[in-house]
């Protein structure tokens, strides 16, 4: 399959970093704020995506890339295949209702193909069974976010110290087994429940680009990436001083 190339170099001392299953761009922005130039790939139509972007298969454009040799405009690549085959939200439903195999999980395609690039990357998931590393685990409080949020990296080819978590100031605020329970954070996920406005989303998450319920609640906080791209920048910086 021919893939037409929508993203083009753009000079500059900024390194360039390729952003798979994209999205609407809460990793991206953080890797923005972090440093990087980004470009983005997602197989949906992306419309508030807030940087150059590639719809398109994410396994695909990566293989086609790779062949090609423009991965070399890289220098950094994040990765977040879609988790719901091993997600903790989605696991003992779909094996209550006899859905074991209906989702297809690309975590491991995603490594073998990002491991063929030679660049150092982040493989993202949330908490479940999702074969990854978890090299380094992220939470909104350490942030100062109005979410909790877990997320789960794996990383490639550097490696970073995993910062001290903060413990919760309280509960997810929603319905839990018919009762409501307050808190200081909002429940990112799904509707009904208690579950927050789209407003009281994008302000937990930090997200104000998108007013999408399905984009805000699939995105990671952009204060995650941000930190993670800082801290590879300053990991390579000092690779280059040794």
């Amino acid at each position: 399959m021919t893939h037409p190339i929508a993203i083009r170099r753009v000079r500059g001392r900024r390194p360039r970093l390729l952003d798979l299953f994209s999205c609407a761009g809460g990793a991206a922005t953080g890797y923005a704020r972090a440093g990087f130039d980004v470009d983005g790939c997602d197989v949906a139509h992306r419309p508030n995506y807030p940087f150059a972007y590639h719809q398109g298969d994410a396994l695909e454009y990566l293989a086609h890339l790779i062949t090609t040799g423009e991965i070399r405009r890289y220098a950094f690549v994040h990765a977040s295949p879609p988790c719901q085959d091993k997600c903790s939200l989605t696991v003992g439903t779909n094996r209550s209702q006899g859905w074991g195999g209906s989702h297809v999980d690309l975590v491991a395609p995603t490594r073998a193909l990002l491991d063929v690039t030679g660049l150092p990357y982040v493989i993202e998931q949330p908490n479940g069974r999702a074969e990854i590393r978890k090299d380094l685990t992220l939470c909104g409080e350490m942030f100062g976010l109005g979410v909790i949020r877990h997320r789960n990296f794996e990383l490639g080819g550097w490696t970073i110290e995993q910062p001290a978590h903060v413990p919760h100031r309280g509960r997810v605020r929603g319905y839990r087994h018919g009762r409501f329970y307050d808190g200081p954070y909002v429940a990112a996920y799904g509707n009904g429940g208690g579950k927050p406005t789209v407003a009281e989303l994008q302000a937990a998450m930090g997200i104000t680009w998108t007013d999408v319920r399905e984009e805000l609640t699939e995105a990671i906080p952009p204060a995650y990436t941000e930190w993670i791209g800082r801290a590879h920048l300053a990991t390579a910086a000092l690779e280059v001083a040794a």
